[in-house]
């Protein structure tokens, strides 16, 4: 039967990419079944509400900055070591319409852990909306995708294994969710050290954490006494930051995260 030739596009080619760097990496999953009720009762007072994905990258990266672990990276030169950051950057993957197209691509947030959840909800948001040329990391991945494969390998190479460029190229996590849709990814892949998902959240605060890391880097024990903290931190630091927003908010007859994104926008 006869089919149609179809001509990758630059953002396939980029995902191609990524995916020849991520699949020679010794990755291994751990779960936590997690019960964040706290955490979806001050969601709930908020109007508009946060968006999961920005709770859970902040969460995320609070936990990060308490565990070194999740900040290490494995490079390759100038010889095979570890690479510990003093902060972490975000990496997060976005589907996004381009030239006719659905596609995947990624934003990054340095330093998410010292960033408010209104300031995380106003970049996340911008990274979802704005024409794909006006931010920075999707032009820049959209250049090198156009660019020979040869040239494309070798700057992917050198930017995941120069310590100083890999997180700023990067990241040093990575958060990709399909929850919002009913799904959720149980073997995703990534260059980076560790990617954090989550499935569909239930009306009782139930859902599905995982933490697909680089064996190279850590262990499973480590990676379940991190999930443990995890829970612990999305229903302590996370709700109390969400707590004072709405006491902040109600005290002043604003709405903490409608206010604080309106102000970054101008």
């Amino acid at each position: 039967m006869k089919g149609r030739a179809i001509r990758l596009s630059a953002a396939r080619r980029l995902v191609g990419d990524l995916m020849r760097f991520s699949i020679g990496i010794p990755r291994v999953t751990v779960q936590r079944q997690m019960n964040i009720r706290p955490l979806l009762d001050a969601r709930r007072m908020s109007d508009p509400r946060p968006s999961w994905t920005a709770l859970f990258l902040k969460g995320y990266a609070l936990l990060s900055k308490e565990v070194p672990d999740l900040r290490r990276a494995y490079i390759k030169f100038p010889r095979h070591q570890l690479y510990e950051y003093p902060a972490s950057v975000a990496s997060i993957a976005h589907e996004r319409e381009y030239e006719g197209e659905r596609i995947v691509l990624l934003s990054t947030i340095k330093t998410p852990e010292d960033r408010s959840i209104p300031e995380l909800e106003t970049q996340i948001r911008e990274a979802r909306s704005r024409p794909v040329l006006e931010i920075k990391e999707f032009r820049r991945s959209l250049k090198l995708a156009r660019a020979p494969a040869l040239l494309r390998w070798s700057l992917m190479w050198l930017g995941l294994n120069l310590g100083r460029k890999r997180a700023r190229y990067f990241g040093t996590f990575q958060l990709s969710v399909y929850s919002g849709l009913g799904a959720e990814s149980l073997n995703p892949l990534s260059p980076l050290t560790t990617l954090m998902n989550y499935g569909p959240i239930d009306e009782n605060g139930s859902v599905t954490v995982r933490i697909h890391y680089d064996h190279r880097v850590m262990d499973g024990a480590s990676i379940a006494r991190a999930l443990e903290r995890f829970e612990t931190i999305l229903n302590g630091a996370v709700v109390d930051e969400m707590r004072e927003l709405h006491r902040k908010a109600a005290s002043t007859g604003a709405s903490p995260i409608g206010a604080s994104i309106a102000g970054m926008s101008r």
